[in-house]
């Protein structure tokens, strides 16, 4: 019988990884090869039925992905170590900032966040440089979260942080990471390489993305996503 329930819209936020996805400049992207073929799997199993077992190696920075404090800190929480209340269902804030950042000062600042109650909130940067993912151009003159804004957010009780752009920081800063080593040192989850995010509003969705809890690992892909009441 079908289930007359309603459900939420489910929009997804991540972006597809792929062999050969160039995430980050730099960065080896992924390979994936077979471990059993379907072919070769028909004479381990009955007629009729084979499977495909397939191996990927990457970077734990693929795709969209969560750093967890870890990533930064040695003594911090791994992936294994991450509460999942602190990574599902998030009440979801979105600055819609596409139009409001200056490609000369590429930093987002405090002033830029201020207004709203962000407790316990998963703060989502929704600047439009997702539309250059997988292209040249995605690496430099992304815009990014100002140290000044990081402790903005952290005072703030925000949970999570995320941008749909190259980076939380500046990676054209001589090496600095402000937002990282804030943000991580105060426990606030940090996705990278969102995507999608100008189909969400700016109140109202609940945000998910939960990486499989690997112990001594920092950073892994997600499945980000949000549901819409």
């Amino acid at each position: 019988m079908p289930d007359s329930r309603a459900r939420p819209q489910i929009i997804d936020l991540s972006h597809p990884i792929r062999a050969g996805l160039v995430t980050y400049p730099g960065l080896p992207a992924p390979t994936i090869t077979s471990h059993l073929t379907r072919e070769d799997s028909r004479a381990k199993y009955a007629p009729g039925t084979e499977f495909a077992m397939d191996v990927i190696h990457m970077i734990g920075n693929t795709g969209t992905y969560l750093d967890s404090p870890f990533h930064r800190y040695a003594e911090g929480p791994d992936l294994a170590g991450l509460e999942l209340s602190s990574l599902v269902g998030l009440p979801a804030e979105v600055f819609h900032l596409q139009d409001a950042w200056d490609a000369s000062d590429r930093g987002i600042g405090a002033e830029a966040l201020a207004g709203r109650d962000l407790a316990g909130a998963a703060v989502l940067l929704h600047t439009g440089w997702d539309r250059l993912f997988g292209e040249p151009e995605y690496g430099t003159g992304a815009p990014f979260l100002t140290g000044a804004g990081a402790q903005w957010l952290i005072d703030q009780g925000v949970a999570l942080v995320g941008i749909d752009s190259l980076n939380i920081d500046d990676t054209e800063s001589g090496g600095h990471r402000p937002a990282h080593t804030l943000l991580l040192a105060a426990g606030v989850h940090i996705v990278e390489h969102l995507t999608n995010l100008g189909a969400l509003p700016e109140h109202g969705a609940r945000f998910t993305a939960a990486p499989p809890a690997v112990h001594g690992f920092g950073t892994f892909p997600v499945r980000a996503f949000a549901e819409l009441a």
